[in-house]
């Protein structure tokens, strides 16, 4: 998704960007470089595709926990009921089930879910990730699933971690 808009204030950007936007240019702007970040979102695209193919396995639904994930679909449940997420939140969420345990940083986020860095919007995935909380944990102050690891980023519980 690319903003186009007259708005060009840093707030306006940033509120963009955090929506979901994956990039954001502002009028006036040059036919020439509009379609050079086109492109550089659609090779993004490929290239983030390519890295999630490789880094999980060919499964179409995956179970975890109370999660289940339809890949196909793009459908999250959660003890059977139907999480409504934003694309970025679905995938994220589908990145950390299929990851459980690993560490990711804000920056790896960034590449991998927006599909490039942000230089300076790692305040983004922080955002997303409150939101997300919100959605799948019962109490978003003290997270079952979705964990902080200071310092570094986040990381989905292991199984080993949620048995009562």
């Amino acid at each position: 998704l690319l903003m186009l808009t007259a708005k060009s204030a840093e707030i306006d950007r940033i509120l963009g960007l955090e929506i979901g936007a994956d990039d954001y240019m502002t009028k006036p702007f040059s036919v020439r470089e509009l379609q050079a970040r086109v492109k550089a979102l659609l090779r993004r695209a490929h290239t983030t595709k390519d890295l999630s193919q490789k880094d999980q396995a060919p499964r179409t639904i995956i179970t975890y926990n109370c999660f289940t994930l339809d890949l196909d679909k793009r459908k999250i449940l959660r003890n059977d009921k139907k999480l409504e997420l934003t694309v970025k939140e679905f995938d994220l969420l589908s990145l950390f089930l299929q990851n459980p345990g690993r560490t990711y940083s804000r920056t790896d986020l960034l590449s991998l879910i927006w599909g490039y860095q942000y230089a300076g919007y790692e305040h983004t995935v922080n955002s997303h990730i409150n939101r997300l909380r919100m959605k799948i944990e019962e109490d978003p102050g003290d997270p079952r699933f979705l964990k902080t690891v200071w310092g570094i980023g986040y990381r989905f519980a292991e199984e080993t971690e949620l048995a009562p």
